[in-house]
């Protein structure tokens, strides 16, 4: 039996190393697109549960800290019942009863109407989460915008550097990607947009 000389053993290995290392490279590219395609999925996700919730109320859930504003917050019940005493809906009192809804953890629901299904079950957290990475949802109750951090940068559908230019932060990470309402644009704020329209603050 012939046994691999050294320098044959030595080109061997070389091979295997570089076969190893080309699909470790390609496993990890790969794995960066499906969670940068996961982030474009969820945002969607999250758009058409803000618009179906705006079509019940006339108004798209407000921001708190780049979070959508929208669960049962602690004085919920109490202003429930004033809603029913005085058989009126106060939407700024509504609003003001809302709590913050957690990435990951919650849900949005018809909280008060006879809609029984969730808009959306579960609120989907970045991909990467524990690594830093958050969604940002941006709200004043007539537009929004909605952010994240692509990992492929300019590589990736949807990127755009003039969001970067915001420095708004998605998480530890500066947002690069982003979807709004209708004509709303993405590089500057919406209380910037709705001066240039001469929109009456609320």
């Amino acid at each position: 039996m012939k046994f691999f000389s050294k320098k044959e053993f030595i080109g061997v290995a070389t091979i295997m190393a570089l076969i190893i290392f080309f699909t470790y490279l390609n496993l990890r590219v790969s794995l960066r697109r499906s969670r940068d395609a996961q982030r474009r999925a969820d945002i969607d996700a999250m758009i058409n549960a803000i618009v179906a919730f705006q079509k019940n109320y006339n108004f798209f859930p407000p921001s708190y800290d780049g979070k959508i504003r929208a669960c049962r917050g602690e004085d919920f019940d109490s202003a429930v019942t004033v809603f029913e005493a005085e058989e009126k809906f106060d939407m700024d009192a509504y609003i003001r009863s809302l709590g913050v809804c957690e990435w990951g953890k919650d849900g949005i629901e018809d909280l008060i109407g006879a809609n029984k299904e969730a808009y959306i079950k579960l609120l989907p957290g970045d991909p990467q989460s524990g690594q830093g990475s958050q969604y940002l949802y941006l709200s004043n109750a007539n537009r929004f915008q909605f952010y994240a951090f692509l990992e492929g940068g300019a590589s990736e559908d949807g990127y755009r550097e003039s969001i970067v230019a915001r420095n708004l932060l998605c998480g530890e990470k500066v947002c690069n990607y982003g979807k709004a309402y209708g004509e709303t644009p993405l590089d500057k704020s919406i209380e910037e947009y709705e001066e240039e329209l001469d929109v009456p603050v609320r």
